[in-house]
C-alpha cells in the first residue's frame, strides 16, 4: 500500500471522527461555558452589582460566605437556590462571583446547560487539571417524572466516587422547585414502599449542603429594588407607576423591577 493511499485513508478517517475541540485556557477568563464537548471562555462577564441586589440580603450573604470559603480553598457547600421565578437566584450567583473577582480572588464561573448533564464527568475530568476554584452553575434545573434517572445520575456525581466533582468545583443550582424533582400527593397512596418513593425524590436536594429559598416580594421590597436600580442610573421614578408596571405583568420580582427601570431609562434617552 502506497504512502499516498495511506494518507488519503487517514484523512478520510479524520473527517468521519474529527478530534475533540480544544478547550479554553482555564486560568484566562472570569467565566466559561461548557457546551458538552469543550469549554469556551466568556470575556464579557458583567454580572449585576452585588450591592444592587436588594430584598435578598440573607440569601446573598450566605452565598457570598460560602463562595468566599471555596475561593480560599476551604471547605464549602454545593448550593441549591430555589424559589419563585425572577427573584434573583441566577443574578445572585453571578454577582457573588463578580464581587470576589473584584476583591482579587482567583475564582471563575462555569455554566453548563441542563441538557448537557450527561457530559458532566467529561467536564470534571478537564477541571481536575487546574487548581483554580470553579463554581459550576446549572440554571433552572428541574426533572419531570421521566427524568428521575437523570436526577439519580446527578446525585451520584455529588455523592462521591471516581466520577464525582473534583475538590476545586462546587455546584450552584437554581430551581423553581425546592426538591427539584416534582412531588405529588398521590405518592402517599403508593401501596409499595411509599416512604421510599418520597425519599428517592428528595434525595437529590438533600445532597446540597446549603439550600437558599427565594420568595415572592411584597410591594415595599419591590419598590425598594426599583429605587436601587433607578438611583444607580440617576433616574427619578414614580412608585405608583412602578407598582402599576408590576401589576400589569402579574408579578413583583427583581426581574420585573429591572424591566421597569429599562423602560424608564429608554424614555430618558439612556442606555443600560
Amino acid at each position: 500500500m502506497t504512502d499516498a493511499l495511506l494518507t488519503r485513508i487517514a484523512q478520510a478517517l479524520e473527517r468521519l471522527a474529527p478530534p475533540p475541540p480544544s478547550s479554553a485556557d482555564l486560568n484566562a477568563s472570569p467565566a466559561y461555558v461548557w457546551d458538552g464537548r469543550a469549554i469556551h471562555g466568556v470575556e464579557a462577564f458583567a454580572p449585576v452589582d452585588y450591592a444592587l441586589l436588594t430584598g435578598i440580603e440573607a440569601q446573598k450573604g450566605a452565598l457570598l460566605d460560602n463562595s468566599r470559603r471555596h475561593a480560599a480553598g476551604h471547605a464549602a457547600h454545593d448550593v441549591l437556590l430555589w424559589g419563585a421565578r425572577g427573584t434573583g437566584k441566577s443574578a445572585a450567583v453571578a454577582s457573588v462571583v463578580g464581587l470576589l473577582q473584584q476583591e482579587g480572588q482567583d475564582i471563575a464561573l462555569m455554566q453548563c446547560a441542563i441538557d448537557e448533564l450527561a457530559s458532566l464527568p467529561a467536564l470534571f475530568s478537564l477541571l481536575r487539571a487546574t487548581q483554580r476554584p470553579f463554581i459550576l452553575f446549572l440554571d433552572d434545573l428541574g426533572f419531570e417524572e421521566q427524568g428521575v434517572g437523570d436526577a439519580r445520575a446527578l446525585r451520584s456525581l455529588l455523592q462521591g466516587g471516581t466520577a464525582a466533582r473534583p475538590a476545586n468545583v462546587r455546584l450552584y443550582v437554581t430551581s423553581n422547585r425546592r426538591h427539584i424533582v416534582p412531588r405529588h400527593l398521590s405518592e402517599q397512596d403508593d401501596p409499595i414502599n411509599p416512604r421510599d418513593v418520597v425519599d428517592d425524590k428528595m434525595a437529590l436536594s438533600d445532597r446540597f449542603g446549603l439550600s437558599l429559598g427565594f420568595h415572592a416580594l411584597d410591594q415595599d421590597a419591590y419598590v425598594a429594588i426599583v429605587g436601587g436600580y433607578a438611583n444607580k442610573l440617576g433616574l427619578a421614578f414614580d412608585p405608583l407607576e412602578a407598582i402599576q408596571w408590576a401589576t400589569q405583568r402579574g408579578s413583583r420580582s427583581g426581574r420585573v423591577a429591572w424591566q421597569y427601570v429599562v423602560e424608564l431609562a429608554g424614555r430618558n434617552g439612556l442606555s443600560v
